[in-house]
């Protein structure tokens, strides 16, 4: 008769084991870096900062804290778990002297943000290369989707005041890149703004468009084929003059308030003027219809060209009506200056917007759940190395990995390629990662690994 000993194995613990390292699945980020020549771009864009006779280089400090914010971590003292793996991650910085590096560029002010943003926007570049057709530019044009996201504080930070949700933080606007269906989204620009700024102010809006637009390559950064996509917090005549300056042409879908004006030229819309709306897939969805209305409302104070599209469909079950509805179903307006198209294929491009949420849910999980420092101008940098780390999830897909494994989220990510852990071999002055068999996932680390070191090396 053998003793139970329960559901789970029994097995002894002990310290003091070697030649094993823990999350070497992250060593894709690394050759990311690598590859992309992030290390050097970060690393000559700090040089200003770097003191005389300096151990630690100020770029690797960053990028450092920058991975371990990809791996999961959402505070400066995360980065111990690369200083606990020097042979994969090589030397890291102590706690204090990351935490001067994030003082002293927070003292630089717009400075530091600029030398760090212009390092972003050039190996951007150089990634959209080397993706080919897997790159956001692959079909001739790029979509940037911008939105607003509150990052709730739960002690005092400077500039956190009442939210307009009742709750107390920031709020700040993000911009992100859609890589569409077949992949994700990376981040070009995050204003950071307090708890109580308004959600359709012009201004910011602008701002953030150009901070956007700078991260793109030159020809992207004015022309027609660079669409900006908001939703109806972007629905003003400043911000909508400001996309349409000559000069600038740049095309937008940007979502409108229902006002009574809306409102009362969708009444006069004939029954047979409205067409079947398009499901995700593009196939007709029913009890959802689409139709113009550009000829009906006064738009004379706005920008020529500009379209607007309006949509009416049942509500979901539960989902309450708002005055603006018509006859028990919801409708929603956009405005647009895309020339030409099907009115369901406009309407359809311009709900995919929705896509944005999905990048800010990652964003939350990849350190802007919360700003773990004090000061707005050293959490203005704490957003750029969260911004660092989205470009490295982002960027790594889009050039190691294939088919459902390049849509995997940061989660995902995590717990099945960067956690896996794999014994260190040094043999022939080289190291050797060997990750284990029963790993389910250890031919996708390795598939990814030979695809990035296909790729030509920087410079």
């Amino acid at each position: 008769m053998s003793k139970r000993i329960g559901l789970y194995p029994r097995v002894r613990v002990e310290g003091g084991g070697s030649g094993v390292v823990s999350q070497a699945g992250s060593v894709l980020l690394v050759e990311t870096v690598r590859k992309s020549g992030l290390d050097t771009a970060i690393s000559a864009a700090l040089a200003p900062w770097r003191k005389p006779r300096a151990v630690h280089d100020p770029g690797k400090v960053l990028l450092d804290v920058a991975l371990a914010t990809a791996l999961g971590g959402d505070c400066l003292a995360d980065v111990a778990m690369l200083r606990a793996e020097a042979g994969m991650f090589g030397p890291v910085a102590s706690d204090p002297t990351a935490s001067r590096l994030i003082d002293a560029l927070a003292a630089a002010g717009p400075k530091a943000l600029t030398a760090i943003r212009t390092a972003r926007a050039e190996v951007r570049s150089r990634v959209w290369e080397l993706a080919g057709e897997d790159s956001p530019v692959a079909r001739g044009g790029v979509i940037v989707d911008i939105d607003g996201v509150l990052v709730l504080a739960h002690s005092e930070r400077q500039d956190a005041t009442a939210t307009w949700k009742k709750t107390f933080g920031h709020h700040p606007l993000v911009a992100f890149v859609d890589h569409g269906p077949a992949g994700s989204g990376e981040p070009v620009a995050v204003l950071l703004r307090p708890g109580n700024a308004g959600s359709n102010t012009a201004a910011d809006h602008i701002t953030t468009t150009g901070l956007a637009l700078a991260q793109l390559p030159k020809h992207l950064r004015r022309g027609r084929r660079t669409l900006i996509r908001t939703d109806s917090a972007g629905g003003t005549h400043a911000f909508l003059d400001w996309l349409s300056k000559p000069g600038r042409w740049l095309s937008y879908s940007v979502g409108m308030t229902i006002t009574d004006a809306i409102h009362q030229a969708v009444l006069k819309i004939p029954k047979k003027a409205w067409t079947p709306a398009y499901d995700a897939d593009g196939t007709e969805r029913p009890g959802a219809w689409v139709a113009e209305i550009t000829d009906i409302p006064d738009l004379s104070t706005w920008p020529k060209g500009m379209r607007l599209i309006v949509r009416k469909e049942r509500p979901h079950p539960g989902a309450q009506l708002r005055f603006t509805d018509l006859d028990g179903l919801r409708l929603t307006c956009f405005a647009t200056n895309t020339k030409g198209g099907q009115l369901a294929d406009l309407e359809l491009r311009h709900r995919r917007r929705a896509r944005c949420e999905d990048r800010i849910r990652n964003a939350r999980d990849t350190g802007l759940r919360n700003l773990p420092l004090h000061d707005t101008s050293q959490n203005r940098i704490w957003l750029e190395i969260v911004s660092l780390a989205l470009d490295l999830l982002a960027w790594m897909p889009m050039l190691a990995l294939t088919g459902q494994t390049r849509r995997w989220e940061p989660k995902k990510l995590r717990l099945r390629l960067f956690s896996a852990a794999a014994q260190l071999v040094n043999t022939g002055r080289r190291h050797w990662l060997r990750f284990t068999t029963r790993w389910p996932w250890t031919n996708e680390i390795t598939r990814a690994i030979d695809r990035l070191n296909a790729l030509p090396s920087p410079g």
